[in-house]
């Protein structure tokens, strides 16, 4: 294809976005939550659907609209692209500040380069600040007052988990370790890395989450997919689209689970010790398809991806079939929304909130770029009992889209903090968000 014909196509594209020529959906978003979801027949086109949500940043004074049980203020601002948040057992709060790290061989092609330039239009494209930084209240007053830089030169850095005394780092690469002593400011030890994680030229989903086994002896490392739907081929997808299990004394890897298209936020249900994660699922097939979820994950188990979703709805697009594995495909347990972007998870495991939040899960949505109308842009609350979830989903935090239905705030990590309150990364308002119960004091 010529350069004139390419840019020639791009600009056709890129207006028609913006003319909104895509399609809309059709069912209800209420009808995309919960156990079972309604799943339309798919749309497929060449042109995506894309319904970008411009970054514009908060005004001053600028803030969430919490729901009618909580109120929200501002911990910390003027962070740099923060994306996780990360509880200390004395009450410091760690932050995640990254972004996506260079990657050569993913974006080519005109549809490549179109959806990287509505991801720079939403705020994704930014250079990674590839710090951890650490936030303390000291006073209590619901505010962090104080703010260290606790480690830098990290590569995209997302995931966070105290074990032992070594503080681990899931970058985009590797999983790197640090010494941690209660109440250090900053990491001074040389960073050791502990095992590789796939990463590569392509790495289409950079993000690697983290979580500790309770008894600290494992890492469970979530690991994005290299493509939408395997069109780079299952070759680039090895341990990918799964749950990786680091045994730490050891190093050995082994694949926990996998047909996870990009899970995140891996959180322990305390209930019923249950894994759990949140999964992204795949695009192009629709506004309304196909919901991303949240599931409990099970030792081997195989969740669908590239080959079918929600069980045995097949993509059709997937070339050669695996209908062997399509049969063995769980269901996921819980659906939450299509195109929500769902890349924060954690359990209420504080007593702050009413008693009908106890062990239920807290879920930020990052908010759609190929859905009309938008959907995610919030943080959503489940209720969960005896371990599963009992109930439909509860807005936490919305007002993240202005009346122009720009983004000022995009939520991202959750995190309870040693009060039991809910902590919220936001990375285009560049601020962390603290949730407590309506009418209760810091």
């Amino acid at each position: 294809m010529t350069s004139t014909l390419t840019k020639i196509l791009a600009v056709g594209l890129v207006g028609c976005a913006l003319g909104g020529c895509s399609d809309e959906a059709t069912v209800p978003i209420a009808e995309g939550y919960g156990p079972k979801p309604t799943l339309p027949a798919p749309r497929e086109s060449w042109f995506p659907t894309v319904n970008v949500s411009k970054a514009v940043g908060w005004p001053d004074g600028g803030a969430p609209k919490a729901g009618a049980a909580f109120q929200v203020t501002e911990f910390a601002e003027g962070l740099d692209h923060p994306r996780k948040v990360y509880a200390l057992p004395n009450g410091d709060i760690l932050v995640a500040e990254t972004a996506e790290p260079p990657k050569p061989e993913d974006g080519k092609g005109i549809k490549a380069w179109f959806q990287s330039f509505f991801m720079e239009r939403a705020g994704a494209k930014v250079q990674s600040a590839n710090r951890i930084t650490l936030l303390r209240d000291a006073d209590g007053d619901g505010k962090a007052e104080i703010r260290k830089t606790f480690l830098t030169g990290l590569n995209s850095p997302f995931g966070m988990a105290l074990a032992g005394d070594r503080l681990y780092i899931a970058n985009t690469d590797a999983i790197v370790s640090v010494p941690y002593k209660e109440g250090d400011e900053q990491a001074t030890a040389t960073v050791e890395k502990l095992v590789d994680l796939p990463g590569g030229p392509l790495n289409h989903h950079w993000t690697k989450d983290l979580v500790a086994s309770p008894d600290g002896s494992k890492l469970y490392a979530t690991v994005g997919s290299n493509s939408n739907v395997a069109e780079n081929g299952m070759d680039a997808e090895k341990d990918r689209a799964a749950i990786l299990e680091v045994d730490i004394p050891t190093k050995n890897v082994r694949l926990f689970a996998s047909g996870l298209r990009n899970p995140n936020g891996p959180s322990w249900q305390p209930d019923s010790g249950a894994l759990w994660v949140a999964v992204n699922e795949r695009d192009e097939i629709g506004s309304d398809l196909v919901p991303d979820y949240m599931t409990s994950v099970k030792d081997g188990g195989f969740y669908g991806w590239p080959y079918s979703y929600f069980g045995k709805h097949v993509d059709e697009r997937v070339k050669p079939q695996r209908p062997d594995l399509v049969e063995k495909a769980i269901v996921p347990d819980y659906a939450l929304g299509p195109h929500t972007a769902s890349l924060g998870l954690t359990f209420n495991t504080g007593g702050l909130f009413p008693e009908r939040y106890r062990n239920g899960a807290f879920v930020g949505q990052h908010g759609s770029w190929n859905r009309q109308p938008q959907s995610g842009y919030k943080v959503i609350f489940v209720p969960f009992k005896d371990g599963m979830p009992s109930g439909p989903p509860e807005d936490v935090l919305t007002g993240f889209l202005n009346d122009k239905g720009e983004a000022q705030g995009r939520p991202v990590g959750v995190a309870i903090d040693k009060a039991g309150a809910l902590l919220v990364a936001d990375d285009v308002g560049n601020k962390v968000w603290r949730v407590t119960a309506a009418q209760a004091g810091f």
